[in-house]
């Protein structure tokens, strides 16, 4: 027990404070400390206790001068310490815990006294590098936890300093824009800190760090960062923030960069070399395509033949340049498909193949895998003959002219009578076509947003479609019937029908796409309910998918004879890392689609728009806004309820695309 009169030291938020023991009891005591307050005190927080007394009688103001002249002294005596110096001499030693006045006496050299010993212990408790205090003994560190204590203090001031730096830096960059040549430094770790905060959360790496950095620079709220980094020139005011989250590649390898070079460095002459390869330069194929389309991976040609029609399918031979184990396929692994913003795209394969020597461009010979399929006038299909081929394009359409055209133009013609009865036969045997418009968005140089809606239904777009189905249809036979490992798309049977024949009723279509069972992707051929063909796959876009050049390579070697390309268990695998693909890039393009839609009403807020009633229940409603074919679920408003298939109007209240909010209230 401690007696009263004693003078004792204890920690006060890190700092020493001397104090005299007024009144002492078994577990804690009172006392008056140096700056003259009484305070009441666990004993055990008391680190050192002298032997001197001082007389109860001494005045307040007395005791506090002296209480400050001692620690005053026993400051001055901290600076003679070298605790490196005793720590040293205590790691030859056998123990390492020792008494603090033996440490004390060692490190003076002299008789040892209160204030010795006391400057000691406060030069312990100053810097922890060396030596632990417990419990009244000294233990003294070893080598390495003295080393792995140094680099402990490295890390955490250069942490301070970078929260430091960083919240001036970027209190800078907000005032003035990018900051002096002095903190750039500063500026790029502090901004790829905050970049990945804003992007991940907690799960970014030094996340502490970068939450501190804003908060020194008192800026708290939730998209401050993303402000930061718009102003700092790193991110554009409508960055793609789901694309960076998701870390899809965006940019390609060095060797696959490398190998995209030597492909570009390919001769024809090897093409017609090649024996398994069919001339057809003498056709006269022609690509459908939009008007701003560049990647051209599929052209149609027909002939007449006697009371039959020879049409030609063909698309590009992605197989012939990308190769499996080839950087340019590791690449197509990685990606699953190109991605198609309103602000741009990403490739599946880089733009000089995928707009270049793999894109069917007018004029231009290319490889291809062609579908010679020998019709009927009914579109039954007599013959068909699949193989390596070459084609040079006569005709570069877009669908606009088609349409205009397609009464006058022989060969559109002919192709349009062939899918009308290609369709009929679809659908006879099930198939729906549930026409649903394209949400085309558009950014203007102001930064706003229009979307229009273009229909899908139309004469030159039904007739490629048709097209591309008969030849998936038919290289999922042709490969099924070999036994050959595939990769297939099927359907199961639909349970409830709601539309029929060619419906295009939107709240119909809607209402059906809803009772759609879930399509598959596997190693087996079955059919396929909502297509109404009995065997799919897809071949007919290579340059964009990788499920098409994975089948198109299978094709490749049974049309030449040769042992497949992929065994079964490479295509289970396929088909793993296409559905995860896919499944990551569709999320990222939904997520985008929906932003620029937002930004699109927070343009309107407040005003009207119009809303098509899909279902109706007591407690919410769900529509679909017709004008960009957004989703919108309600809580059912008071006094009525919405009737199915009714356009109603619904005003702008709220929206916000950095949170993906919007709301609506109703009129």
């Amino acid at each position: 027990m401690i007696d009263s009169g004693k003078i004792i030291e204890y920690l006060d938020n890190g700092r020493f404070i001397c104090a005299l023991i007024t009144e002492a009891q078994p577990k804690r005591v009172r006392l008056i400390n140096q700056n003259g307050r009484e305070v009441n005190l666990p004993a055990s927080r008391i680190v050192h206790c002298s032997k001197m007394v001082l007389s109860p009688e001494t005045s307040r103001d007395t005791l506090v001068k002296t209480l400050k002249e001692i620690t005053d002294k026993r400051q001055e005596l901290v600076d003679q310490i070298s605790l490196k110096d005793i720590w040293e001499l205590t790691i030859e030693e056998p123990s390492d815990t020792f008494d603090p006045d033996f440490l004390a006496e060692l490190s003076f050299g002299q008789e040892l006294n209160d204030d010795i010993t006391a400057a000691f212990l406060r030069c312990v408790f100053l810097d922890k590098l060396y030596f632990k205090y417990k419990e009244g003994k000294l233990r003294a560190h070893s080598e390495d936890q003295v080393e792995q204590i140094r680099l402990q203090r490295e890390r955490e001031a250069q942490k301070a300093e970078l929260i430091a730096k960083g919240a001036y830096t970027i209190r800078e960059m907000m005032r003035h824009g990018k900051s002096s040549q002095e903190t750039t430094r500063w500026q790029e770790e502090c901004l790829k800190l905050l970049r990945d905060y804003y992007l991940f959360g907690n799960d970014a790496d030094n996340a502490d760090i970068a939450r501190q950095i804003l908060k020194e620079a008192e800026l708290t709220r939730p998209h401050d960062a993303y402000h930061i980094l718009v102003k700092a020139g790193v991110w554009n005011k409508n960055e793609n923030i789901p694309l960076l989250r998701s870390n899809l590649s965006v940019s390609f390898s060095l060797p696959a960069r490398q190998q995209a070079e030597g492909i570009l460095q390919s001769r024809l002459e090897d093409l017609f070399n090649d024996t398994g390869r069919v001339d057809y330069t003498h056709l006269k194929p022609m690509t459908i395509d939009g008007a701003t389309t560049l990647d051209f991976d599929d052209a149609l040609s027909v002939e007449k033949k006697g009371d039959d029609y020879l049409v030609g399918i063909h698309i590009s031979d992605v197989s012939h340049y990308v190769r499996p184990g080839d950087p340019l396929f590791q690449e197509a692994m990685k990606r699953g498909t190109s991605i198609y913003f309103p602000e741009g795209q990403i490739p599946m394969l880089p733009r000089h193949l995928s707009q270049g020597i793999c894109s069917l461009i007018q004029g231009e010979i290319r490889a291809t895998f062609s579908f010679m399929i020998l019709m009927t006038a009914e579109a039954e299909v007599k013959r068909v003959r699949i193989h390596p081929s070459i084609i040079k394009v006569a005709r570069r359409l877009t669908y606009e002219e088609v349409d205009r055209i397609i009464q006058s133009d022989e060969e559109l013609k002919i192709l349009n009578v062939l899918k009308r009865k290609l369709r009929e036969r679809r659908l006879s045997q099930g198939a729906l076509l549930l026409p649903f418009p394209d949400v085309n968005i558009f950014i203007d140089t102001a930064s706003r947003v229009h979307v229009s809606l273009g229909r899908t239904d139309t004469p030159a777009r039904t007739l490629v479609s048709e097209m591309m189905i008969l030849a998936n249809s038919e290289a999922a036979r042709y490969i099924s019937d070999r036994m050959v490992p595939g990769l297939f798309r099927s359907q199961p049977p639909l349970r409830q029908r709601i539309v029929h024949g060619e419906d295009d009723d939107l709240f119909l279509n809607i209402r059906q796409r809803k009772q759609l069972p879930r399509g598959e992707l596997s190693t087996n051929a079955n059919p396929h309910s909502g297509l109404g063909v009995s065997h799919y796959t897809t071949v007919t876009s290579p340059i964009r998918r990788l499920l098409d050049l994975v089948m198109q390579h299978q094709l490749n070697t049974i049309t030449r004879r040769l042992e497949p390309c992929f065994t079964e268990d490479m295509c289970r695998d396929f088909s793993s890392i296409i559905t995860r693909a896919l499944s990551a890039a569709n999320n990222v393009k939904q997520q985008r689609h929906r932003y620029w839609l937002i930004r699109y009403l927070q343009e309107r807020k407040g005003q009207l728009v119009n809303a098509l009633v899909i279902d109706s229940g007591p407690k919410r409603v769900t529509l679909v806004l017709t004008d960009i074919l957004m989703d919108v679920d309600l809580a059912s408003p008071s006094g009525y309820r919405p009737t199915p298939g009714t356009t109603i109007q619904l005003r702008v209240s709220k929206a916000d695309p950095m949170d993906n909010t919007v709301r609506f209230d109703w009129p």
